[in-house]
């Protein structure tokens, strides 16, 4: 415990406070104000001119030094003074300590939880425990009262507790929270003997005997922090505090070393033979940088701000100094050290673990199976000498097993992964020490390759395997191009992961698919995962499709040329490696083509026919697809995302097959007009050939057989209603989308007002499907995102949705203001970040439509604002699909012009590409919100 360190030494500080001044200010202001509010009142604002003043000393030298912890003890040394100048204050001015006081009548002020540390950021709570010998008398409580109403009114956010000796033990029993805050505990001021008492008794009655409870309470608390935050350390918005990798996962270190083996200071690790000297240099700079990234974070912002949010990263990155570097921006580079820095915390933590487990203060732990329910029993021989089992983990048998075979390196997580085992932390350490190994040699040895490449396409679990190696350095080593991506981040709000965290979890997605772990969230995926000839190159090309981001050039195309080189070092045939290279290259493309453009258009399917080439491309692309999607991060993966990849897939196969020729799109539109007719069994053949007669042959190709009954009760129901403008939804819960058709007068503002009514209601359009029929009528349907996961909840907020459509389009709500509200919220996140506006206009991409693809910042009614900049140009959209990437929007309208042709003329490409130009440029566009029936 820190409570005998009653003055710490305080380091090479600019001064802190002239504590002998300001206890003579204090003096004099008591002299000058007879009036007790006027004193009160000078008093506070002396103390908080103090306050300010030492928090602006301790930014501006952050700023020049960059020591965060150095900066957290100034910080705490400066509060100590403050509350040493204000005790003195009370106990001289306000609340006298009497001559002839009983002995009960002592009060200890002591720090405790992170201030007892002695390390504070500009924001952290100022927590104290108030002691006295008993339960405390009306002086003490007068004192206290007196001292907190102070630091309230400074504006500091005080945690407290006054308790007497007895009462202080004894809730330090019961509660690990109040023990842990207790073992923290340092005093300031007061009686200095009692708060050694309370550290005598509480070494005593509290911490002998009661490692294992502790120890297991602190991890436990440590396992619902991840739970809580994230579980990986490598999220691209970590919490600096709280989240994995984090001071947290210091501080519960230190606290279960000053618990187990009475550690006093930091530097103490390395007597208590817990750390290496160059383990402690480790944890000394992971401390100093995460308390600098705190601190600076506090002084940005203003307030207790511990999560690195997009908007904030630029900020922090230029404080620190970090510079632009090819491929990478100064922000990039600065999460970079961080993600790194997170993975030494969590190196750190697995020797403390191990540790304790050669203390039996913790139980060991197994190697995480995801993907397998049974258990390998222990191996009574392993396959070399060079291991061995030490208590359930694979160690090695003594310090020259790598030197003597660096295959070794490889050989430990291949016989790991077999025998379901995790590596001891020893080993992990050698390991560790032992990368220089990783050469030329050993990365062109056969059999490391062989054994690399058993690891990477292992039926067991190999996102764990591979998770460890990389941790371990291993992997980066081994593969160089992937060690280049090791904790880099990539500037944007769509990625959740570091890129080779991100590579990790595709293989994790791919195996789990493999397994047939996720056939109802992926059927097509996993039924053709069986069908493709080489898994081998398949795993490959998951676990590289990324690695050359943070290149000055395209990645996929890097990535390609990446492929290439290492292929045939990993053992990949010429064809596999030529097959791995064009997946790379192509990976964006069935996720891009799916999303981004009209799958029922024939000039759409024909270009990524021809791009794919075969059907066992397809499939691969598919899967690659999957993988890569859903590992980007929670909530990026959604049905409606699948369904589009099925269409799409479905719809190449036709193709590459040799089918989807004019004749056989005849007989398709033939056959669904058959189809839909035998769903309606109700309808006479004149109403039915009247009604099929109202459509164009693009709309029985594009529109699921369900839809396309759907839509022809509803406009049944419209004529018989004689409603020329109506609306219906459908939610698809499975799909995570509620689907708005509309059915309307054709009009070329009618989508910008429907996805004008849409914005102004919060609803999120993800894709759209205009058709207008052969008597100028329009029947649209509108997906929008699901927002609540109770059915009827979504049904009420589908209707207000449509009835909001509809009073739009009737013109009885005028959308810019509402419009023009929504485009003000801008999200603060997306503020950080600069997309360069881009439009571009096709003819060649449809071979009835001109296709305007548009990408640049999204922000609230973009959508609104760009389809009535497409109807100021007099175009038609027959059809839009919206993507969102995190900050990016990218939209693409198939459009004519009001004759039902291609936009041809070069000056006018030029004028549509000038005016959606002029609509991402300007962040609070005002588009004339006309009605239709205008």
């Amino acid at each position: 415990m820190n409570l005998a360190l009653r003055n710490l030494p305080a380091p090479d500080f600019p001064e802190i406070i002239d504590r002998a001044q300001l206890d003579r200010d204090l003096d004099a202001i008591v002299s000058a104000h007879s009036d007790r509010k006027q004193r009160d009142a000078a008093i506070k604002q002396r103390l908080k001119e103090e306050l300010a003043r030492g928090r602006e000393t301790a930014r501006l030298w952050l700023a020049e030094n960059a020591h965060g912890r150095l900066c957290a003890q100034h910080i705490s040394l400066q509060m100590d003074e403050v509350i040493r100048a204000l005790h003195g204050y009370v106990l001289r001015h306000v609340h006298p300590a009497r001559e002839n006081a009983a002995a009960s009548e002592r009060l200890a002020v002591i720090a405790v939880g992170g201030y007892g540390r002695g390390l504070l950021a500009p924001g952290s709570d100022i927590d104290l425990l108030f002691l006295s010998p008993n339960d405390t008398t009306a002086w003490g409580h007068a004192v206290v009262e007196a001292m907190l109403y102070v630091l309230w009114d400074l504006g500091l956010k005080i945690g407290h507790s006054v308790r007497g000796l007895d009462e202080c033990i004894r809730q330090s029993r019961a509660d690990i929270t109040i023990r842990t805050s207790v073992l923290e505990a340092r005093a300031i001021c007061g009686d200095m003997e009692l708060a050694d008492v309370l550290a005598v008794r509480f070494d005593k009655e509290i911490v002998q005997g009661t490692e294992l409870e502790f120890v297991s309470a602190k991890l436990a608390e440590r396992d619902e922090r991840y739970r809580r935050t994230e579980t990986s350390r490598y999220v691209v918005e970590p919490n600096v505090k709280e989240g994995k990798g984090g001071l947290r996962d210091l501080h519960t270190l230190f606290w279960i070393a000053k618990y187990v083996y009475r550690v006093r200071e930091v530097n103490d690790l390395v007597a208590a033979g817990l750390y290496s000297r160059s383990e402690l240099a480790m944890f000394l700079k992971a401390e100093d940088f995460l308390w600098a990234v705190r601190c600076h974070l506090h002084f940005v912002t203003g307030r207790a701000e511990d999560r690195l949010s997009f908007d904030l990263q630029p900020e922090i990155a230029s404080r620190l100094g970090y510079q632009v570097h090819p491929g990478l921006s100064p922000v990039e580079r600065f999460m970079k050290h961080y993600f790194l820095v997170a993975k030494n915390v969590g190196d750190l933590t697995a020797i403390v673990c191990a540790a304790l487990e050669q203390r039996h203060a913790k139980k060991p732990a197994k190697l995480d199976r995801l993907l397998r329910p049974w258990k390998h029993p222990k191996p009574k021989q392993l396959e070399t000498p060079d291991f061995m089992v030490a208590g359930d983990r694979l160690t090695v048998k003594d310090a020259e097993v790598f030197e003597r075979d660096p295959v070794n390196l490889l050989r430990i997580f291949h016989i790991a992964d077999r025998h379901d085992l995790a590596l001891h932390p020893d080993a992990s350490r050698l390991i560790t020490r032992s990368l220089k190994l990783v050469d030329r040699r050993l990365r062109e040895d056969r059999e490391a390759n062989r054994l690399f490449l058993e690891i990477l396409t292992s039926h067991n679990a190999p996102e764990t395997v591979l998770r460890r190696m990389n941790e371990t350095g291993v992997l980066g080593r081994f593969i160089p191009e992937f060690g280049k991506v090791v904790g880099m981040m990539q500037f944007n709000m769509y990625h959740h992961y570091t890129v080779d965290e991100h590579l990790i979890r595709s293989v994790g997605v791919l195996a789990e698919m493999e397994s047939g772990h996720l056939s109802e969230e992926h059927p097509l995926a996993n039924s053709v995962l069986p069908e493709i000839t080489s898994r081998t190159l398949l795993y490959v090309a998951v676990l590289m499709h990324d690695v050359a981001k943070g290149r000055p050039e395209d990645h996929s195309i890097a990535g390609a040329r990446v492929m290439r080189k290492v292929g045939p070092r990993l053992g990949l045939s010429a064809a596999d490696t030529e097959t791995a290279a064009w997946l790379i290259e192509n990976h964006l493309l069935m996720s891009n083509t799916a999303q981004s453009r009209d799958t029922s258009d024939s000039g759409t399917v024909q270009a990524f026919a021809a791009k794919v080439q075969t059907l066992e491309r397809l499939k691969m692309l598919l899967v690659l697809t999957v993988a890569d999607v859903k590992a980007v991060g929670p909530g990026v993966w959604t049905a409606w995302k699948g369904q589009l990849l099925r269409t799409l897939y479905w719809e190449a196969e036709l193709v590459l097959a040799g089918g989807h020729s004019t004749a056989n799109r005849s007989e398709r539109v033939a056959a669904a007009k058959g189809a839909t007719r035998a769903a309606l069994p109700d309808w006479s053949d004149d109403e039915y050939e009247a009604y099929a007669g109202r459509h164009y042959p693009p709309y029985w190709l594009k529109v699921e057989p369900e839809r396309r009954v759907a839509h022809a009760r509803f406009l049944k129901q419209a004529a018989a209603a004689e409603r020329w403008l109506a609306t219906e939804f459908t939610t698809h819960a499975a799909h995570g989308v509620t689907e708005i058709t509309v059915l309307a007068q054709d009009h070329p503002r009618l989508l910008a007002v429907i996805a004008g009514a849409c914005a102004a209601t919060g609803a999120n359009i993800v894709d759209a499907y205009i058709n207008t029929t052969t008597d100028g009528m329009a029947l649209d349907s509108i997906f929008i995102d699901r927002a609540f996961a109770d059915e009827e909840d979504e049904r009420r907020r589908a209707a207000r949705v449509a009835k909001t459509i509809e009073q739009a389009l009737r013109g009885d709500v005028w959308l810019t203001d509402a419009m023009q509200k929504k485009a003000e919220q801008r999200h603060r996140r997306t503020r950080a970040f600069d997309v360069e506006p881009q439009v571009i206009v096709a003819n060649e991409w449809s071979n009835r439509y001109t296709v305007i693809e548009v990408s640049g910042l999204d922000r609230p009614g973009l959508l609104y604002e760009l389809t009535a900049g497409v109807a100021r140009l007099n175009l038609n959209i027959a059809s839009a699909h919206i993507v969102t990437f995190g900050e990016k929007a990218v939209d693409v309208f198939y459009v004519t012009d009001l004759t039902g042709s291609k936009i041809t003329s070069l000056d006018r490409q030029e004028a549509i590409r000038k005016t959606l130009i002029e609509v991402l440029d300007t962040p609070t566009a005002k588009p004339a919100a006309v009605p239709v029936n205008a």
